[in-house]
């Protein structure tokens, strides 16, 4: 899998270098049902956490030794993150709910319905500075062996308390990231003739934007402009994280890997920062 770091604008110089090699860490993740998603580094203990969803597991990476079982039967959860409390927080396929993992490692559920009718299938989750839960709910009702019982796709907020659940936005056709404030602007478009979509999305410490899309991992700056792409060669990017000691360690997940590369610039750290 021969990859490299494609420059459209000059200030991708700054933040990744040209010749910087990218890595291919684990492979033979993913499935029909699922590819391997939800990187999420976990700065104790030095290694990163990713899904492998087809087959049930959570997988552990520890840079320089490869990856390892972490945890089986996860209910095929997707998106991972942690709260401003360092808990995890996954996004439950099987069990179409948002749980959180108690430092005594028992399960609470944030969310797992909305009005009376329960969630489509989580996908992805973050947690801003203030402790609020930010998660998206695709529908896609023909993976579904049972009746739906939304009949959108949604984007939710749930208080740090868990006492409020908000529907943020309806009207995605498949939403799978973050929202910044209700708006018609389009950020950028990652779409194009090699395969893949706009998936997984991080932000680093000065604004700019990583993104899966069409052959790889775009770049962006704060205004959404096009500064570079990470051409990993892999078909489809599923997701990314920041990790490492310093923040400095892209991950990034594909249907059947996970590979790596390294920036000049950190990345938000999770868990985020209190306000």
């Amino acid at each position: 899998m021969n990859g490299r770091i494609e420059q459209i604008a000059p200030e991708l110089e700054k933040i990744i270098a040209t010749s910087e090699p990218i890595q291919e860490l684990a492979e033979g993740f993913g499935g029909p049902q699922g590819p391997a998603e939800g990187p999420l580094w976990w700065k104790e203990g030095r290694y990163l956490l990713f899904s492998d969803i087809h087959n049930n597991r959570r997988m552990k990476y520890v840079p320089g030794q490869g990856a390892s079982v972490f945890l089986e039967a996860t209910n095929r959860a997707n998106g991972l993150t942690r709260d401003l409390q360092g808990r995890l927080i996954a996004c439950e396929h099987d069990s179409r709910r948002v749980t959180r993992q108690e430092l005594d490692g028992s399960l609470t559920v944030i969310a797992n319905s909305f009005q009376g009718r329960r969630l489509n299938r989580p996908n992805d989750v973050v947690v801003k500075s203030d402790g609020c839960i930010y998660f998206t709910d695709p529908w896609t009702s023909p993976l579904a062996p049972e009746q739906w019982d939304l009949t959108f796709a949604g984007v939710y907020r749930v208080t740090p308390d868990l006492g409020t659940m908000s529907l943020l936005i309806a009207d995605f056709v498949l939403p799978n990231g973050t929202l910044a404030k209700q708006t018609d602007r389009v950020f950028a478009d990652l779409q194009g003739s090699e395969p893949g979509v706009p998936d997984g999305m991080k932000v680093d410490v000065e604004g700019n934007v990583y993104c899966g899309g069409a052959g790889g991992i775009w770049v962006m700056d704060r205004q959404g402009k096009k500064l570079g792409r990470i051409v990993h060669g892999a078909p489809a990017t599923t997701n990314i994280a920041f990790g490492g000691d310093d923040w400095k360690t892209l991950y990034f997940t594909s249907r059947s890997h996970l590979g790596s590369v390294n920036v000049k610039i950190p990345g938000l750290p999770v868990p985020a920062g209190k306000k």
